[in-house]
């Protein structure tokens, strides 16, 4: 995420959080002031500069009582920084698997937000009544200042499209797509 455009970085963290990506791969940046809840496996790939960030980036999982692990990818070479216990357990990713299954959930980008008056409420109320979608149907929203984003079920996502595209929400002809 480090070199990334600020817009891009924000559209990937809304990804993330609504789980329409499972991976996020970011650097030390990451570490620090992301508030996303649940994230289940850290994995370093790349050692970090101090003990400090170790402990902030492991920080990312296993919050708030949740579960989550922490990994080290060691290469036999390379030296162990100083501030870093060896592990107490190796862990072999198997090999030769089929590649991870894509999360059931897509991003919906709504040209429109909180200036426009557009809020929660009107984006479930569009997605129900235009969308035919029921309410565990709607995942997370996020608005922001001139757009919107909304999870909905990736298996039907092309059929909602075709449905809502030409549709008004709150009187205002919106640009809907499939996040980028």
């Amino acid at each position: 995420m480090g070199g990334m455009e600020q817009e891009d970085r924000e559209r990937a963290l809304i990804k993330f959080r609504n789980g329409s990506y499972h991976t996020l791969v970011c650097t030390d940046l990451g570490s620090r002031g992301l508030d996303i809840p649940e994230i289940q496996h850290v994995v370093h790939f790349q050692y970090p500069q101090n003990a400090d960030a170790y402990t902030h980036r492991n920080g990312r999982t296993a919050r708030m009582k949740a579960n989550g692990s922490a990994y080290l990818m060691i290469n036999k070479s390379e030296e162990i920084p100083e501030y870093l216990d060896l592990p107490e357990t190796e862990f072999k990713p198997p090999f030769g698997k089929a590649t991870p299954v894509k999360s059931p959930w897509v991003t919906l980008y709504f040209s429109a937000g909180k200036k426009d008056k557009i809020n929660k409420i009107d984006l479930v109320g569009f997605l129900g009544q235009k969308g035919s979608l029921q309410k565990h149907e709607i995942g997370l929203i996020t608005v922001q200042d001139r757009s919107s984003f909304v999870a909905v079920p990736r298996k039907n996502v092309k059929a909602l499209l075709e449905t809502i595209c030409d549709q008004k929400v709150k009187g205002q002809k919106l640009r809907i797509a499939i996040a980028r």
